[in-house]
Formats: C-alpha cells, sequence, structure tokens
C-alpha cells in the first residue's frame, strides 16, 4: 500500500528514506495559525489532522496518508519557525541552558475507508547555556529559519544539546517507532 506524506519537509522525508519506508510527497497548505489559548497538543494533533485530511481529499486508490506536526514548547510557549534573525536569537537565548517538549502528533487516514488514527510523541531535550556568540553565529549560518523552536538536533545545533529524553526522531520532525507501529496496525508492511 502506498504511503503518501502531506509535507514537504525535507527532514521528514529525509527520516523514512533512511528508515527504508518507500513514500511519495504530497505537500498540502493549511491554516498553521495558533487558536487562542490552544494547548501545544491539541494543536499539533489538530494541524497533523489538517494536513492528512486535505491530502486524502486529493489522492485516489488505496493508500495510507501522513500528517504530521511538530511544535517546540518552552516555559507553556510555543516556539514556532524564527521569522528572521531577531526572532532565532529570541528563541535560542529562551532554550539556552532550559529543558523544553518537542511534540508531534500525527494522523494517518487510510484510502479508501478514511479509517483514521492519531498519536502524539513528546520528547525532552536540554540545550546547554549559550553564549551570545555561539547564538549569532549559528543564527548565522541561515539553519535555524524552517525549523520549529528555530534549531535542527540533526545540524548544527546538535552540539548544543545535552540530553535528549524519549524519540530523537521526534525532535527532528517525525517520531519513527510511533509512526511504524501505527503502518503495521493499519495493515502497512515493509518493502
Amino acid at each position: 500500500m502506498r504511503l503518501i506524506l502531506a509535507s514537504a519537509s525535507p527532514r521528514r522525508a529525509e527520516v523514512l528514506r533512511d528508515a527504508s519506508i518507500a513514500f511519495e510527497s504530497l505537500p498540502v497548505s493549511v491554516d498553521e495559525a495558533r487558536w487562542h489559548d490552544e494547548a501545544p497538543a491539541h494543536l499539533v494533533r489538530r494541524l497533523a489532522n489538517a494536513k492528512a485530511a486535505a491530502a486524502a481529499a486529493c489522492v485516489s486508490g488505496a493508500a495510507i496518508v501522513l500528517g504530521a506536526d511538530t511544535e517546540v514548547v518552552v516555559n507553556g510557549q510555543v516556539l514556532g519557525k524564527p521569522a528572521g534573525m531577531l526572532e532565532a536569537r529570541e528563541m535560542l537565548r529562551s532554550l539556552s541552558g532550559r529543558v523544553h517538549k518537542v511534540i508531534t502528533g500525527l494522523e494517518l487516514i487510510r484510502l479508501p475507508d478514511r479509517a483514521a488514527r492519531s498519536g502524539q510523541e513528546v520528547t525532552l531535550v536540554t540545550f546547554a547555556p549559550l553564549s551570545a556568540e555561539e547564538i549569532n553565529t549559528y543564527v548565522s549560518t541561515g539553519e535555524p529559519f524552517d525549523k520549529a523552536g528555530g534549531y535542527a538536533i540533526q545540524g548544527r545545533a546538535g552540539r548544543f544539546i545535552t540530553r535528549v529524553e524519549g524519540c530523537y526522531f521526534n525532535v527532528v520532525g517525525l517520531p519513527l517507532s510511533l509512526l511504524y507501529r501505527a503502518l503495521l496496525d493499519f495493515g502497512w508492511s515493509p518493502d
């Protein structure tokens, strides 16, 4: 059965490729605005569902459609993707020397019967204290700008991380073990 990734994320695609999970990409556009006082756990589930549903509406034949959304949360505040250098610096200062959560929501929709499965993964990540110079140097690389929380654990920011409690792949953007179990539950079989 085909797996359709409802995302243009190169990181999610890389996780699937590295795990030898065949897939097709079908990027979709959904409103990712956070509702007033929306809990981060609800936000990731809602957006994962919206992405999967939007892609499923464009797919014909038997397939499993995967939607995912990842958010970084520190001190109860959701850190999205930084809009510019100033916001990226602010995000990294807020992460410096602290533990934060990375939350990913998954939504699978099996076609043609439209059966659905949802899941969520939470990983705790600890950053070392960062100097202003480290923050400025990292931001100047451009790496923070398309990533939730303004960092890439699999990139240069990996050197700032002192501890990961939970699924590493969740921090990259796709909790692999959770996804694999859900796919098997849906009757998918690895090649």
